[in-house]
């Protein structure tokens, strides 16, 4: 059971049918080089914290609300991190002040993504008597496919900015524009 629901939650962080999420993880990383893996790790995770305790509350039945305004939502949360990604760009609005307000943000946003999970998940776990064991899977699982995430934006900020000698505020407002541009196209449809 445990592999099952571990691997439902990495196919479905990877399902390029639901990009969304992949956007955000992408987003969100877009900000940092490969040295600051550590701030990465804690934003990842803040995320993943966000995320698991709204799909726990949610799954318990104690938080409900409408998918479609979770689905609203998702894009609308992508757009403020590219658009904060692009102003925190210029080297001059990079700080520790900042930086912790972009875990805080990861943190709430993981909230709201946590939500767009929770129909998924409810749907998968069909009759389980306890939901602790397939929830816990299912977030590994999701942590998995966010850390193979995390590790293809780095490898390619790492060629483009090391490689290629794009420079970082360039490669940042790149990447934070085409999620700007990709979360417009998910509200309109």
């Amino acid at each position: 059971m445990f592999y099952e629901f571990l691997k439902l939650g990495l196919e479905h962080i990877l399902d390029l049918n639901g990009f969304d999420h992949i956007l955000f993880v992408t987003v969100l990383c877009a900000l940092y080089n490969v040295t600051q893996w550590k701030k990465i790790l804690i934003l990842v995770t803040a995320f993943t914290l966000g995320h698991s305790l709204t799909l726990v509350l949610s799954s318990l039945d104690m938080v409900r609300i409408a998918p479609d305004l979770v689905e609203t939502l998702i894009p609308i949360t992508i757009i403020i991190t590219a658009i904060i990604n692009i102003f925190m760009s210029d080297s001059h609005h990079v700080n520790e002040k900042n930086i912790r307000i972009n875990y805080l943000m990861a943190l709430l946003f993981g909230l709201i993504h946590g939500l767009g999970f929770s129909n998924y998940f409810k749907a998968i776990m069909g009759r389980e008597q306890s939901i602790i064991k397939p929830l816990f899977a299912f977030n590994v699982g999701v942590e998995l496919g966010q850390i193979v995430i995390v590790a293809c934006v780095m490898l390619l900020g790492y060629v483009c900015m090391s490689v290629l000698k794009i420079p970082k505020k360039y490669w940042t407002s790149t990447i934070s524009v085409l999620a700007i541009a990709a979360s417009v196209w998910i509200l309109v449809q």
